[in-house]
């Protein structure tokens, strides 16, 4: 079989994401056909006008061309924000696979603001990108919350629909002591502070004002607290809150670092608290239980999917609660080190190998509904 894997521009996530879906294919289907197409980057900082409809010909004309004219037994449009090629393809009668990792901007609609220049254009362009998935022979949803957005939202019928979870990378894993302490020294945190760790982006969906309001309570209540913030840095908003409040000593912004700093860095904090209002899936709660340290995340959307009874789940609104949740691990070294346990177990059960296995059969099943119609017509 010859399948085609069309990515988005230059993004971690879903680089991550497609990197290891090709991975995961290639070894469970060794003598398939994999090609592997990228549109052109585009600086999205940039303010240039010229630039920005580059950018536009590039992800709505020229890529979604380039797509249509491979050949292939399967299309696979790796995020519904791209799910607009689907509209190309379908006039050649091509089957294709879109995968949705969440609809979130239908939900938050100022999830754009502050990531790109014109956010309402920019919506109206996602919302035509993503109906175009009504047009795929399947939709692979990552997690049953979405998978449910999906049939809801976009009227897509359940039958066309898989769910497929994402995994975790076996680079994800406890590392030796030594490194993890090397490392809270690095940083000047003491083995008697309660290092907490968020990954990811500053959306509002993200709730870090719940989270700064949660180190606030900590510090008030006395304990030797320090939170770790990985990804995009604090918006001027939430800087303002951090020195209002006097927060400067107690949180640290680490960067964009790579995948193997990452890694220590999991290994190094205490705890994981990731309290989104919304999320597709959580990948960062997979690699944080890998890495043997226990999450504290939201009872809503698909967070209790991905920890299951492996993690702490709050009321992503109620920070006193959230701070209750740390304490009591903190308090408790046999609750945490038997979520410990539990999360190592958990990000186990989740591998990109089994995602591959189970997206060829979906191609499989694609493939041969194609040649059955069209035997069919003749």
């Amino acid at each position: 079989m010859r399948v085609v894997i069309a990515r988005m521009m230059p993004e971690p996530s879903m680089d991550v994401y497609a990197d290891n879906i090709i991975s995961g294919l290639r070894s469970v289907r060794p003598n398939w056909e994999i090609v592997d197409l990228k549109p052109q980057p585009v600086d999205r900082k940039s303010r240039s006008l010229l630039l920005r409809v580059w950018k536009y010909y590039e992800r709505f004309w020229r890529f979604p061309q380039q797509v249509q004219q491979q050949v292939a037994d399967i299309f696979h449009i790796i995020d519904p924000s791209e799910a607009h090629i689907t509209y190309w393809l379908k006039k050649k009668n091509k089957a294709v696979v879109v995968t949705c990792h969440d609809l979130v901007n239908f939900y938050s609609h100022d999830n754009l603001q502050g990531s790109v220049e014109l956010p309402f254009l920019s919506r109206g362009m996602w919302i035509h990108a993503v109906k175009g998935m009504k047009y795929a022979d399947h939709v692979v949803a990552v997690s049953s919350a979405t998978a449910k957005d999906t049939t809801q939202i976009m009227d897509i019928e359940p039958a066309r629909i898989s769910v497929i979870p994402n995994a975790v990378e076996a680079a994800f894993q406890p590392l030796p002591k030594e490194q993890a302490e090397s490392l809270r020294q690095k940083y000047g945190i003491s083995p008697e502070t309660v290092c907490l760790l968020n990954v990811g982006s500053n959306h509002p969906r993200k709730n870090l004002s719940t989270i700064l309001k949660v180190i606030e309570t900590l510090q008030q209540r006395g304990l030797s607290i320090h939170l770790w913030k990985v990804g995009a840095d604090f918006t001027d908003e939430q800087k303002i809150f951090i020195k209002t409040q006097g927060l400067e000593n107690h949180i640290s912004y680490l960067g964009k670092p790579d995948k193997s700093t990452l890694i220590q860095i999991y290994n190094a904090a205490d705890m994981l608290i990731a309290p989104s209002l919304h999320e597709g899936f959580g990948i960062t709660l997979l690699e944080a239980m890998a890495c043997g340290i226990p999450v504290i995340t939201s009872k809503v959307s698909a967070m209790p999917e991905v920890v299951g009874d492996a993690g702490v789940l709050v009321d992503p609104n109620d920070y006193q609660a959230i701070a209750d949740a740390v304490c009591h691990l903190h308090n408790h070294p046999d609750s945490y080190q038997e979520l410990v346990n539990k999360g190592l177990a958990r990000a186990k059960l989740f591998t990109w190998e089994k995602a591959g296995e189970q997206i060829a059969e979906i191609y499989e099943k694609v493939q041969a509904c194609k040649e059955f119609k069209g035997v069919a017509k003749t």
